[in-house]
């Protein structure tokens, strides 16, 4: 029934009541030691400590204007960035998903044809389904190349080249001193390759003219979770050890063969202080090893749900995900994470600036260090890079989890410009992180 004009009197003075409570106790709240600003906006010279080791780049995407906001100790200048607008963002940010979704379903259905066919239909209808699905993959391949190329350079023109200029960062360190700096994108250019725009092609002049040539670049979600990060840890444990989750075959899958060399890279490396949990044994142990572990290795399939980003997470062998979700819901007192797996920080179209991937979840849950991917990879590329990760990180004979951003910018640069690999094989692998 209607309430009557004395009930919502009644109503109206009792929210009334309660919101003069909220306050005087939020001000109570706020006398405490260390607790003046609770549920107030951080202050700026709160968050300038955050570009202590190098600056920090907000990249704004809005319908009214972009800008770089350039973080330092120092104070936050803006870069204009006259012809960035919303709807080129949304635009080139649409076209690079579409050709990465026709690269993925045509893998699958590319393994499917070629499963039949190795199970033994060596019929004409076999055959030519496998042909007509290994052509579709090679158009969708060229095609995916093509973009990104496209991409790449469009992200340096847009976005990198004067963020650069303005830092003063104009060409490759000639004594190998490395400057360092944070990306912290913002909407659709949460879902892009920022560390690896450029034209990248060796005919392609002048030379030099890519992020990757000029600086060391690191993800954070926020200047905040940049701050946190950079908090000590606790005591280790008597024996730090390595998670190392593997997953050659996993049901309804596709195999990854290379699994096993990055298996046996780790065990060579870290052996016997390794905890590895493979095939049958990568179920539900895994949630339980990941809160046990400071360090872990993930090399299995991963997903994302661009659509429910907080469903995605890592393929377990019995069929289950751990996802974004569950490692949301624990805090770790990690030190270094490497996700060699599809799609780990890569969040969901509806809301970008949430930043909901794998990565940002073990990195917010006290993951210093995490290594993740924009798309799908390559499972031998997968291991080169672990390869060449590790073996930059154990090379004074201890691990050294604090280099992860310098030892994967190495591997990239060893991909491209000794392997002479295409930007999508090395560019989908990002670090997050101090």
């Amino acid at each position: 029934m209607p309430e009557t004009a004395g009930e919502v009197s009644r109503t109206i003075d009792r929210r009334m009541a309660l919101a003069r409570e909220w306050d005087e106790l939020v001000e109570e709240v706020r006398k405490l030691d260390d607790f003046k600003d609770f549920l107030r906006p951080p202050r700026l010279e709160m968050l300038l400590p955050a570009a202590a080791d190098g600056p920090v780049v907000i990249v704004n995407v809005s319908r009214w204007r972009c800008d770089a906001l350039v973080v330092r100790t120092s104070g936050v200048e803006v870069v204009n960035l006259p012809s960035l607008t919303l709807r080129a963002v949304v635009g080139q940010t649409n076209e690079y998903l579409r050709v990465l979704q026709e690269v993925d379903q045509a893998t699958y259905i590319l393994h499917q044809a070629r499963r039949r066919y190795d199970d033994g239909d060596r019929s004409l209808d076999s055959i030519r389904r496998y042909t007509a699905a290994k052509q579709s993959w090679q158009r969708a391949a060229g095609e995916r190349d093509r973009t990104l190329t496209t991409t790449l350079r469009w992200l340096w023109d847009q976005i990198a080249e004067p963020v650069l200029a303005c830092l003063g960062f104009v060409a490759t360190p000639a004594d190998g001193a490395w400057p360092r700096m944070w990306w912290c994108p913002t909407g659709p250019l949460t879902l892009m390759p920022l560390h690896a725009a450029g034209y990248h092609d060796p005919t392609d002049t002048p030379a030099g003219r890519t992020v990757l040539d000029r600086v060391v670049s690191s993800y954070t979600p926020t200047l905040r979770a940049l701050l946190e990060a950079r908090r000590p840890l606790g005591s280790p444990p008597a024996e730090a050890r390595m998670l190392v989750v593997a997953l050659a075959d996993t049901p309804d899958e596709v195999p990854l063969a290379a699994v096993k060399r990055e298996r046996d890279v780790l065990v060579s490396h870290f052996s016997p202080r390794t905890t590895l949990l493979e095939g049958a044994m990568a179920t539900a142990a895994v949630r339980d090893e990941l809160a046990r572990h400071r360090w872990a290795h993930f090399s299995c399939h991963g997903s994302q749900n661009m659509a429910d980003p907080s469903q995605g997470g890592l393929r377990l062998h019995d069929g289950s995900t751990l996802s974004i979700a569950e490692i949301s819901a624990r805090q770790h007192d990690g030190e270094f994470a490497f996700l060699s797996a599809c799609m780990t920080a890569v969040g969901g179209v509806d809301l970008p600036d949430e930043v909901i991937t794998l990565t940002a979840a073990l990195h917010y849950t006290g993951y210093r260090q995490v290594i993740g991917t924009l798309w799908s990879v390559y499972d031998d590329t997968a291991a080169d890079v672990a390869e060449l990760v590790y073996d930059d990180l154990m090379s004074d004979g201890t691990f050294a989890p604090a280099r992860s951003a310098h030892a994967l910018h190495g591997a990239l640069r060893h991909l491209r410009d000794v392997r002479g690999l295409p930007a999508s094989a090395w560019s989908p692998f990002t670090h997050t992180g101090p």
